[in-house]
């Protein structure tokens, strides 16, 4: 019986979450029940995702016939089939292959990462560039190809979610990137280490307080990504989301626009939001 009330339980919060992200379509998030990646919405991503089948592929088939061999050898050479085991105590082919072989594997391993490694660390032909700079505990994004446009993004509190929004995924200003462009990713932080991190944008690179540290990404449809800090950084870690934007280039220019004006006033958190971040308490 119990059994059964998990098992319903579980088909009901399925069927729930299914519901509550059918109007998220266009938006990369996680999903109940979710057993793969995020499909890839980046040139970077894809490359992760083809990386990492081509690694589970490999593991699958060595798991598969270490799993047989020890089956085979527990049956051939148990006492009852094997009463006189073998004194043999050297095989030079064997030991070649156990060698090489593994050598061999970690090979065709080792080059696609190191590949996918230079590929994601930086492109040499930016369209922009964006600064991101994490604090305890919301980001701020600088654009300093607009006339240093400057704003901040915190999570959207669970008492003022709009219909619509996900707790703990939205915020109030996203950040808006151009569909199809290389833009330039400078990381830092102002108070401890963070992590900027989009699963489905295969971004993801630390922000150190006193360096700032580069990666890149172009998005291949528009939609809204989400992301988190994937770095454990204090009390309200939890509380800082990423949404990135992706836009039509024509769309865009209008955002920058307007985004000019909104911001222009206020720049940057004042006190009493940066207080409020401070003390915001995530209910589970």
């Amino acid at each position: 019986m119990n059994f059964l009330r998990r098992l319903s339980a579980a088909t009901a919060s399925f069927a729930t979450g299914a519901v509550a992200f059918a109007g998220h379509s266009q938006a990369a998030v996680p999903v109940p029940w979710q057993m793969w990646s995020q499909p890839a919405a980046s040139p970077v991503a894809e490359q992760i995702e083809s990386l990492h089948i081509l690694v589970m592929v490999i593991i699958t088939v060595i798991t598969i016939f270490v799993a047989g061999l020890l089956g085979w050898v527990c049956y051939r050479y148990s006492e009852k089939r094997n009463p006189t085991p073998s004194q043999t105590s050297h095989n030079t082919l064997l030991e070649v292959a156990w060698t090489v072989i593994p050598v061999l594997i970690l090979v065709v391993i080792a080059i696609p990462s190191f590949r996918l490694v230079y590929y994601q660390d930086r492109t040499e032909a930016a369209d922009m560039t964006i600064k991101v700079t994490a604090h305890q505990w919301y980001w701020e994004y600088t654009y300093p190809d607009a006339g240093g446009l400057n704003f901040t993004s915190y999570v959207v509190a669970q008492a003022d979610l709009k219909p619509g929004q996900m707790r703990l995924l939205d915020v109030d200003n996203q950040v808006v990137v151009p569909v199809g462009k290389n833009i330039r990713i400078l990381t830092t932080s102002a108070d401890v280490i963070h992590s900027f991190y989009i699963p489905s944008l295969g971004v993801q690179r630390y922000a150190i307080p006193g360096r700032t540290i580069e990666t890149w990404v172009r998005v291949d449809r528009p939609g809204t990504y989400y992301g988190e800090c994937n770095q454990i950084c204090g009390q309200n870690h939890s509380a800082m989301p990423i949404a990135m934007r992706a836009i039509p280039a024509g769309d865009y220019t209008s955002w920058l626009a307007d985004a000019k004006k909104k911001f222009a006033a206020n720049p940057t958190a004042d006190a009493s939001r940066v207080a409020a971040a401070a003390t915001l308490e995530i209910k589970q």
